[in-house]
C-alpha cells in the first residue's frame, strides 16, 4: 500500500537522532525527544489556485527538512511511522 499525500501536504519519514552526546554521553531511551528532521517520502499535487489549477511545492521527494517539535499528525502504514503535514509547517531544507 502506498500513501498520496492531497493538495499541499507531504509524508514524512522521522530521522533518527544520535545516542550520544558530543562528550560521549549515552542518552538512555526514555530521554530522547521526537527527532525535527526528517525525509520527505511523498508530496501532494500542490496548492489549488483560484483558477482551479495547481502550484507546485517548494519541496520534492527525497529532501531532508526541518519541521517543528509538535508538527504533523502521526500515522503507521504497513508497521512504519510518518507523519503528514502541511508544507507551511516545514522550516527549512537541509542541504
Amino acid at each position: 500500500m502506498q500513501v498520496k499525500p492531497l493538495q499541499d501536504r507531504v509524508l514524512v519519514k522521522r530521522l533518527e537522532e544520535e545516542t550520544t552526546t558530543a562528550g560521549g554521553i549515552i542518552i538512555p531511551d526514555n530521554n530522547k525527544e521526537k527527532p525535527s528532521q526528517g525525509e520527505i517520502v511523498a508530496i501532494g499535487q500542490g496548492y489549488r489556485l483560484d483558477d482551479g489549477s495547481f502550484a507546485a511545492l517548494s519541496v520534492k521527494e527525497g529532501d531532508k527538512i526541518l519541521f517543528g517539535k509538535y508538527s504533523g499528525t502521526d500515522v503507521k502504514v504497513e508497521g512504519h511511522d510518518y507523519l503528514i503535514m502541511k508544507e507551511d509547517e516545514i522550516f527549512g531544507i537541509l542541504q
